[in-house]
């Protein structure tokens, strides 16, 4: 019997391993997560762009995208250290000990994406779902199309698992990286990502597009996947960070009619179209 795990209820859980991925003044690491059961930690099972809430008795908790493949042995978070939880997750250590909710959240419709082209477009730790995404179709290759895969950030030293995404570039001919400014050495792609969209040019034909980043950066790769002849039905993205309480019950990430906790954090871009303006 697969042991489900009540959203509403915080479980024990310790931090197995701590990884640096950007040292900024917005620092970002990597926390490998495990449940203190290891019934539960083994029969833990969501999808890809589903959430998990993490939270530290006397300080509170956050909601994450989880960033691990679904058939990993732990949960895997990416944290950019900006308020009180956020803060308090970089001045842990391996063994401390935290609290997990979830998983919450619709995760991505990749059943429904079956036979399908994919297109993955990322800024930032936004590629942190769409890690999970990406190991996720490899491991279900055959089911799907031709994968592109473009992920940007400010610098080179701002891309999160960057020896991941290099291996991932060396493996997959249509995986593009991307810095906004010209460095010293760097002889990838030069330029915002949704330039690059553009200059890549992913046929529309049969393929959907999954992006995720800052919302800036969502509104222009929206926009030049319309100039691409992407229908509002082909594009999808993940609004997590709206999420509060991941339950539905505090109404502080409510969008018109919908709670991006009870009807997300996956969204189509034909959905969100009909809300009031969210990027």
């Amino acid at each position: 019997m697969v042991l489900q795990l009540n959203p509403y209820l915080p479980y024990p859980a310790y931090i197995r391993g701590i990884r640096d991925e950007v040292l900024d003044k917005r620092p970002i690491k990597t926390f490998t997560i495990e449940l203190k059961d290891e019934k539960l930690m083994k029969n833990f099972t969501f999808k890809p762009g589903q959430c998990v809430m993490v939270g530290i008795i006397g300080v509170g908790e956050a909601i994450f995208a989880i960033a691990s493949p679904p058939n990993a042995d732990c949960i895997e978070i990416s944290v950019m250290k900006m308020g009180r939880v956020t803060t308090a997750l970089h001045n842990c250590n391996v063994g401390d000990k935290v609290f997990v909710r979830g998983p919450i959240g619709n995760g991505f419709p990749v059943e429904e994406w079956e036979g399908k082209n994919i297109v993955l477009i990322a800024g930032g730790i936004g590629i942190t779902p769409l890690r999970s995404l990406y190991y996720y179709i490899c491991d279900n290759r055959g089911k799907y199309g031709e994968l592109t895969f473009i992920y940007g950030a400010r610098s080179s030293k701002d891309l999160c698992f960057k020896e991941e995404i290099f291996e991932i570039e060396r493996k997959e001919k249509t995986c593009h990286i991307t810095i906004d400014f010209e460095e010293e050495g760097w002889t990838r792609h030069v330029g915002f990502v949704p330039d690059v969209l553009m200059k890549v040019s992913p046929s529309p034909k049969n393929s959907v597009a999954i992006t995720c980043g800052p919302p800036i950066m969502i509104r222009y790769v929206i926009q030049n996947l319309h100039k691409l002849g992407f229908k509002p039905s082909q594009i999808y993205t993940t609004l997590e960070k709206r999420m509060k309480c991941g339950i539905g019950k505090c109404g502080r990430c409510n969008i018109g009619s919908l709670y991006v906790c009870k009807d997300g954090p996956v969204f189509s871009y034909e959905t969100l179209q009909k809300l009031p303006e969210v990027f």
